[in-house]
Formats: structure tokens, C-alpha cells, sequence
């Protein structure tokens, strides 16, 4: 049976449609504010009348005699009167537009009672920190004002704090990091647990500012970032932390985000990178990410202490010099990097003695990703050999002249294992998972200005580069992509990332075996 054809309405008239639609639509909101006071008068003559019904009702019933005589007595007096009628009638409509004007409840000005008993018990909280004996008008008093000393206060729509200004007494030792850290500590407790606060401290004006931070993103997963060639993203962090944003892609949409730059080559004033947490916090998260943005411009060369095989998606592609998981293989590797940075050294040396530009084969970078380097010393001692580490002393030292980046990642309670060039050399710091005070103002030189939480998710830190400020980090999402926890969605996006894969000729069996696995969870 053959289908009759849609009408033509229906099939090609979706656009006159939409232009009628939006016509009647203009049509009517231009009415709307033509016809504007009429609407208004008749909305008020319409609570007027409703006005006189209430007051009708409401009269007994022994009065409406004389109150209906009343109104009688004033209509024909209105009527006698010159230009009497025409006055009432402009009367009654003056009224009815006062009347059916559209009234917005005032905004509320000031805190409510609950938001009054939250500024209260902080002001007096803060009252024996803020506060002297022999001061004759003291700012923080018992008892006292608190609008005195809170300027400015904001709160959010559970009814917590979410900004607040102190104003705090001159003699107060605010240049002191442990009178800072008590009064930080308190108003952490005090103004909600559970939230990361930021606070900025003016010693000049006497004002310390409250802020409490919004959470990273966690959805930005691994992909090609628009930067130049010798920058890293090592991840994203607040809009006020830096002057530069990143479009990154968000499934089919695109936004921009502030990123944590890290700049590195033979201009970098911070070559090498250190970066420490806890188990599952997510530093080899980092290193791959890093792996894969290294990738676009130059070689890598990794070296696992672990042994988990995470940076098995990169052996065998093109510009993975190695992938070292054993002790015998790391110190070779690691002992190659070492010649190959002095082998740049005297080449691009040589060049420029001759007037010639330095050697296109000293050109490249070449990256040294060393992850987990304290379980490879712990095997080299108990098998009698020297520490991996030691082999890093001259491309750390003489890695920037040679573009040459050295990337260390260990554990936070193995820090003290790693050699003193390691701690001198990588001047670029990151921290991730959850840390104390203590252990961020060691790995980073100074505390962040941030309250750090308990629960945060992985990737998550701190940044410092150099001896600039500390910024809060959540490196983007780069699993392992053969790990069968890891999303469609992000295994996909760190494949797309992966250079082709280059096996040499004579590999064996087994390692086509191993390699056909992969291969198979791609398809």
C-alpha cells in the first residue's frame, strides 16, 4: 500500500511556523506595553472593588442603612458640585493606578536572626585572640558589637558564611605565621567545616578577607591543550590565581578554565618538577598526563619504581625512548640520559664556539619521568648496587642548557629518602591528596593560603613554581587506559593522545602477544 504524502505544512513549513510563532509573540508583549495602564487601572479598580466588598461585609447590619444614606449624600453632592463628576472620575482612576500598581516585597536588609547568632558566637570567638588587658577601647570585648568588627559579610543559601571581612586591632602580630595559622584555624572550625576558605591577609589596612572557594573541576579529562611548545598543564586551578585561561572541551561543549602553566627549556627558571603525595592521590596520574603532553614535542624516557605497570600504554610508541619497570633496566636507562645530557652539553658547546646554531639533535627535549625513585633505592641497596637516583645529578644540574626535564614522584613519607640534588634542582613543586600543614609548608617552602579538607578527590593539590605563589591544582583525568576501572569516555580520550605505536622488527612472540591485548580493548 503506498503512504500518502505529508502535507506540505508539515513537511516543509516548520520555518513560516517559527516566524509566525515569533510574530505573535512580538505582537503580543508590544501590546502588552501599550495597553500597559489600562492593565493597571483596571487591576486596580478591580482590588478596589474587592476592597468594598471586604468592607460591606464586614459592616453589622444596623449600619449599612446609614451607611448606604451616607454614600447617597455624597454622590449627589459630588454631582451637584461644578466639574463635580469629571473630579471624582479622575479621582477614582488616580486611585486605581496607585492601587494596581505591582508591588515587590523590599529586599531584606541586614542578617536574619540565625545569620545574627553566627556572627555573634565568632565574634566571640575571636575575642581572647583579638584582644588585651590593657586596651582602653578594645575592638573584641564580650559582650561587644560585632558589626564593628565584621565590615562586610555574605552568606550562602544554606546559611553559612561564605565571605566575611574582620577587621582585627593594630597590635595584633599578623606577620607572624602561628598567630596567623591559630585565627585561620578558628574561623575554619567556626564558620563550617567541610569547606575550603581562603584567606587574605592585609597588614597594611588591618583586615583579614574570608573567602570561601568553590570546588575544582573534576570533568576535564586528558586532551590536546592549546599551548605553546616548552608548556606543560599540570593542571587547573582558581580564576583569581592566575591571568590566563584554557578552552578545554566538556563533552560537545567548550569552556575556558585557569590553568597551572609550567614552563620548561632552556629560558625556565624552574627545569625540573617534584612531585609527592599519598597512595591513590593521583602523582601518576600526573606523570602520565604530563607523558602524553611531552609527546607533542619531544622524547620521554620512564622509569617505575613501583612495578604496577601504569605507563604500559606508552611502550612501543613513537617517541617513548623506554619504559623501565626493574632495577637492571632503570639503571641503564638512567645512566644513557646521564652521557646523552653531556653528549648535548659539548655538542651545543662546540657549535657555539664554531659560530654555528646549536645541533638540531640537541634541540629536542627529552623528558626523564622517574616515579616511585625510593622503592628503586631500597632494591639497589639490598642487591648491592648504587642508587638510581645518583645517576640524575647531571641532568638535573646541567638539564636546562641541554633540554633536558627531569620529572621525580614519590611518596610524602618517603621524601627524606630522596638525595640532596633531587630536593635542590626540582624548584617546580606539586602536592597531591590529602596533607597536613606541615608536611605542605615542607614540600612547598611555604603554606597555601587555603584551609585544605580531608576528603578531596584524586588529583587534587597544591602547586608552586619557583618561589611563586601557591595555587590550588586538580590535574585532569588521565587513567591508565588499560585499567578495567577506568570510564569508555576517558579510555578513549588518553588512546586519542597516544602516538603510533612502533614496534622494532625483531620483537618476539611475547611481546606481540602482550601488545595484541591493547589492541583488543581498542576496537
Amino acid at each position: 500500500m503506498a503512504r500518502r504524502p505529508l502535507p506540505r505544512i508539515l513537511s516543509n513549513g516548520t520555518a513560516p511556523i517559527a516566524r509566525s510563532r515569533e510574530l505573535a509573540r512580538s505582537a503580543a508583549d508590544s501590546a502588552t506595553d501599550v495597553l500597559h495602564p489600562l492593565i493597571t487601572i483596571t487591576r486596580g479598580l478591580r482590588r478596589l472593588a474587592a476592597a468594598g466588598r471586604r468592607k460591606w461585609a464586614d459592616t453589622p447590619k444596623d449600619k449599612r442603612g446609614p451607611l448606604l444614606f451616607l454614600a447617597a449624600s455624597v454622590v449627589l453632592v459630588v454631582a451637584l458640585v461644578p466639574y463635580g463628576p469629571l473630579l471624582a472620575l479622575i479621582t477614582v482612576m488616580a486611585a486605581a493606578a496607585w492601587t494596581g500598581r505591582e508591588r515587590t516585597a523590599p529586599a531584606p536588609t541586614g542578617p536574619d536572626e540565625a545569620q545574627v547568632q553566627r556572627l555573634q558566637s565568632l565574634y566571640e570567638a575571636l575575642v581572647p585572640y583579638f584582644s588585651v588587658p590593657e586596651d582602653p577601647a578594645p575592638l573584641f570585648a564580650h559582650g561587644g558589637e560585632w558589626d564593628k568588627a565584621f565590615t562586610s559579610y555574605d552568606f550562602d543559601d544554606t546559611g553559612r558564611i561564605c565571605r566575611l571581612v574582620v577587621r582585627y586591632p593594630a597590635y595584633f602580630t599578623d606577620g607572624e605565621a602561628e598567630s596567623r595559622a591559630r585565627i585561620e584555624q578558628l574561623l575554619h572550625a567556626k564558620a563550617g567545616r567541610g569547606r575550603e576558605y581562603h584567606f587574605a591577609w592585609d597588614e597594611e589596612g588591618n583586615q583579614l578577607t574570608v573567602t570561601v572557594l568553590a570546588p575544582l573541576p573534576t570533568d576535564i579529562a586528558a586532551q590536546r591543550f592549546v599551548t605553546a611548545p616548552g608548556e606543560t598543564v599540570l593542571g587547573f586551578t582558581d580564576e583569581t590565581g592566575v591571568q590566563r585561561t584554557l578552552p578545554v572541551a566538556d563533552g560537545e561543549e567548550q569552556r575556558d578554565v585557569p590553568p597551572v602553566v609550567w614552563r620548561t627549556g632552556v629560558r625556565s627558571t624552574e627545569p625540573h618538577l617534584l612531585v609527592a603525595g599519598q597512595p591513590g592521590s593521583g602523582t601518576t596520574t600526573l606523570l602520565r598526563s604530563i607523558a602524553l603532553q611531552a609527546l607533542q614535542y619531544g622524547d620521554i624516557l620512564v622509569v617505575e619504581g613501583s612495578g604496577t605497570g601504569d605507563y604500559a600504554c606508552l611502550t612501543g610508541r613513537d617517541g617513548v625512548l623506554a619504559v623501565e619497570c626493574g632495577l637492571a633496566g632503570a639503571l641503564a636507562s638512567l645512566e644513557w640520559a646521564a652521557h646523552e645530557t653531556e653528549r648535548r652539553l659539548i655538542s651545543a658547546n662546540r657549535a657555539r664556539q664554531a659560530g654555528h646554531p646549536p645541533p638540531e639533535d640537541t634541540k629536542r627535549p627529552l623528558w626523564i619521568l622517574l616515579d616511585r625513585p625510593s622503592a628503586l633505592g631500597h632494591l639497589a641497596a639490598a642487591d648491592g648496587r648504587k642508587d638510581p637516583q645518583s645517576l640524575l645529578q647531571v641532568p638535573l644540574r646541567h638539564g636546562r642548557a641541554a633540554n633536558v626535564t627531569v620529572v621525580v614522584a614519590d611518596q610524602l613519607d618517603c621524601l627524606d629518602v630522596l638525595i640532596d640534588p633531587v630536593r635542590q634542582h626540582t624548584r617546580a613543586r606539586v602536592v597531591l591528596g590529602p596533607a597536613t600543614p606541615d608536611q605542605l609548608e615542607e614540600v612547598l617552602g611555604v603554606p597555601p593560603h587555603t584551609t585544605p579538607t580531608a576528603d578531596v578527590p584524586p588529583g587534587r593539590g597544591y602547586a608552586r613554581l619557583g618561589t611563586g605563589q601557591v595555587h590550588r591544582l586538580q590535574v585532569p583525568a588521565t587513567p591508565d587506559p588499560y585499567d578495567d576501572a577506568t570510564s569508555e569516555a576517558h579510555r578513549r580520550a588518553v588512546m586519542e593522545l597516544l602516538p603510533e605505536r612502533s614496534t622494532p622488527a625483531d620483537a618476539t612472540a611475547t611481546e606481540e602477544a602482550t601488545e595484541a591485548e591493547p589492541v583488543a580493548a581498542e576496537s
